[in-house]
């Protein structure tokens, strides 16, 4: 058997911008490796904070992200995301600049979800920040106009403990922000047949909130579980 080389890292198909961040990742976080099956190469974009990237609109912070991911690709990543799903601004970008398949955002499902669904039923979107989460964003995703959004601002814990890079988190307030705003967003709106997480932090949650709407849950790690199946398909 002979086999040909050219990359310096094998085995890691999907490459991962990650936000410069301390606060904790917990298992089933993007950014705790333990959450994958499959080995990931993660790239840290020294300088986007969550903040920036959330509440400031990821301002200046292209070229870096651009830069970033061209290192995951030679490094020998055959696909890029990253742990944001407000970094759907720079989708386009991002994969003009790379050559390989990029998949910034969670919020990309939105529409093959909607397909998914019997007729008068739609997903709704719950994010970290609906005050910051703009039409831009939805339209570089390819989010339906009048997708219905929630939020988990102004709860105890988790909008607050993440984008203000706290060092510590209190785990069962931050699972009890999702799934009282993802009752909301249903109460709100009953057509709702699906959820999508725009947040890569809210992945912990996505059994809680299942559990509390009884609706299917999407997420960034239903995205990237299939981003890399396509990567890698199965041998057999």
């Amino acid at each position: 058997m002979r086999v040909t080389g050219g990359k310096s890292i094998y085995g890691a198909a999907v490459g991962i911008l990650m936000l410069d961040a301390r606060f904790p990742r917990i298992p089933g976080d993007m950014g705790n490796a333990t959450t994958w099956p499959f080995p990931v190469h993660y790239k840290i974009v020294r300088s986007a904070t969550p903040d920036r990237v959330v509440r400031g609109g990821a301002e200046g912070l292209l070229d870096v992200f651009v830069a970033a991911a061209r290192e995951l690709v030679a490094d020998g990543v055959d696909g890029i995301t990253t742990n944001c799903g407000f970094l759907s601004l720079f989708q386009e970008e991002l994969a003009d600049a790379v050559g390989v398949p990029v998949a910034t955002s969670s919020l990309m499902q939105v529409a093959q979800v909607n397909r998914l669904l019997p007729k008068g039923r739609r997903a709704g979107i719950l994010t970290i920040s609906g005050s910051t989460l703009t039409p831009l964003h939805l339209e570089k995703a390819g989010v339906p106009e009048g997708t219905p959004v929630g939020t988990t601002e102004g709860g105890r814990e988790f909008t607050r403990a993440i984008l203000g890079n706290e060092l510590e988190l209190d785990v069962d307030a931050a699972r009890q922000d999702n799934v009282e705003a993802a009752r909301a967003l249903v109460v709100a709106n009953p057509d709702l047949g699906a959820l999508v997480l725009e947040c890569t932090n809210m992945v912990p949650y996505a059994a809680d909130i299942r559990a509390a709407t009884g609706l299917p849950v999407f997420s960034i790690e239903t995205f990237v579980r299939w981003f890399q199946a396509a990567l890698v398909p199965r041998t057999y």
